[in-house]
């Protein structure tokens, strides 16, 4: 298998994909902005984001799984049933989750938005990501909320920064496809970095584009999507409670509308595909306190379930993340974890190699370990990204999975959160 890289940079030369500047302002008719509106003490982090589209759109969403439910989940699942919507408004620093005026709150900012941008306020939706349990004062929304309207251009980069919470960078990625002969555009923006685990949407992530595709298609390409993208993921195993995912076509690209599955259809979600792809890799090197992005590619399995199943659960194991961390190739808690995966695999014909930019390190075959170097082992694991490839040898599915190493720095950040 290709190292991670190297096997993500083929995407785009095989499906005719070209990746542009912008976000979510890439597709036509779309702006955003982000500004600090002191929602967070630290007047120099951005904590209020806004993406409105020139023209109604046709939206799709998909959302944590967690019963616990961020009251801005509840409204947006709302606002998002007659499969419409135009705008989108957040805020970092509190997650308005567990508060008995939550919803209340998430529909303040919702008309908040309409008010600015001239729409109902049902077209919204709302997140929110920050500290859970403390309630969310609109006062600074409301107070601010002009000058965020004022501030909405063609650059998506402050609106990817204010729905930061503890990630280090923001995380954008934007392409131009064809469909049914038409230039269209996709861009999308997500948050990170901690409560990021494989079951749901994982975080925050908005995408727009202006390909013209129903409500009912949109929903279901992403829904599907997701689950060898953003379920795929895993920092910490810890599931939020606030994960939104949603996704707006505003159609001004002019292409056929797609309302069916076909050649269109399909290029629309390979597009979506390598958006989706690129941002779980983002958010899973840039996971609480990581120094790497740890991806596990596992072939040779009877279903693609199987083959998921295995790698979320190497993926999630803290004793391979921990070794990760260390540069330690102790393979063995990779067999750990594939044999609790609750999948029937032939332990005698496991293959696993670690994989890096530095090069492939073979060290087990047929469920047994084999002689290697150890200082090309460390070197090998000491990359910024590593591959963890394995080969179960029973059938044709593959899939992969993402995740990171677990570090100090993640104890550290989580153990004075709140305060």
């Amino acid at each position: 298998m290709l190292c991670p890289a190297a096997a993500f940079g083929k995407i785009i030369d095989m499906f005719f994909l070209r990746e542009i500047d912008g976000g979510v302002c890439a597709p036509v008719g779309f702006k955003a902005a982000g500004i600090h509106c002191g929602i967070r003490k630290n007047k120099d982090k951005k904590d209020f984001a806004l993406i409105v589209s020139d023209v109604p759109c046709a939206a799709a969403g998909v959302f944590t799984q967690n019963l616990v439910k961020g009251a801005p989940v509840i409204v947006s699942k709302r606002n998002i049933s007659d499969g419409i919507a135009r705008a989108v408004i957040c805020n970092s620093g509190n997650a308005n989750t567990c508060n008995k005026d939550g919803e209340a709150v998430a529909e303040k900012m919702c008309a908040l938005a309409a008010d600015v941008c001239g729409i109902k306020a049902s077209d919204v939706i709302v997140a929110s990501t920050g500290v859970i349990g403390v309630p969310l004062d609109i006062g600074p929304m409301a107070a601010s909320v002009g000058r965020l309207y004022a501030a909405l251009g063609d650059d998506s980069a402050s609106a990817a920064e204010a729905i930061m919470t503890t990630d280090t960078v923001p995380k954008s990625v934007s392409v131009e496809f064809s469909v049914g002969g038409r230039a269209c555009r996709m861009g999308a923006i997500a948050k990170g970095v901690g409560m990021i685990c494989p079951n749901m949407a994982t975080t925050l992530i908005f995408i727009t584009t202006d390909a013209k595709i129903s409500a009912a298609m949109l929903q279901r390409a992403l829904s599907e999507d997701v689950k060898t993208s953003f379920n795929m993921v895993s920092v910490d195993g810890d599931q939020s409670t606030n994960d939104t995912c949603c996704m707006l076509a505003n159609g001004l690209a002019g292409n056929d509308e797609i309302t069916a599955p076909g050649k269109d259809f399909s290029a629309f979600k390979r597009a979506l595909h390598y958006c989706t792809v690129k941002l779980s890799r983002m958010i899973a090197k840039d996971g609480e306190g990581a120094t790497k992005l740890i991806e596990c590619n596992v072939r040779g399995a009877r279903s693609v379930k199987m083959a998921s199943n295995v790698a979320r659960s190497v993926i999630k194991s803290s004793l391979v993340k921990a070794a990760m961390f260390g540069a330690d190739a102790n393979w063995g808690r990779v067999l750990c974890a594939i044999g609790y995966a609750g999948e029937s695999v032939d332990v005698g014909k496991i293959d696993v190699d670690f994989a890096s930019d530095e090069g492939v390190l073979p060290v087990c075959r047929d469920g047994s370990g084999i002689a290697f170097d150890e200082e090309f082992a460390k070197r090998v694991l000491s990359r910024d990204e590593v591959a963890i490839n394995i080969d179960l040898k029973l059938g044709r599915n593959k899939a992969s999975a993402w995740g990171c190493d677990l570090t100090y720095d993640y104890v550290k950040i989580n153990g004075d959160y709140r305060t």
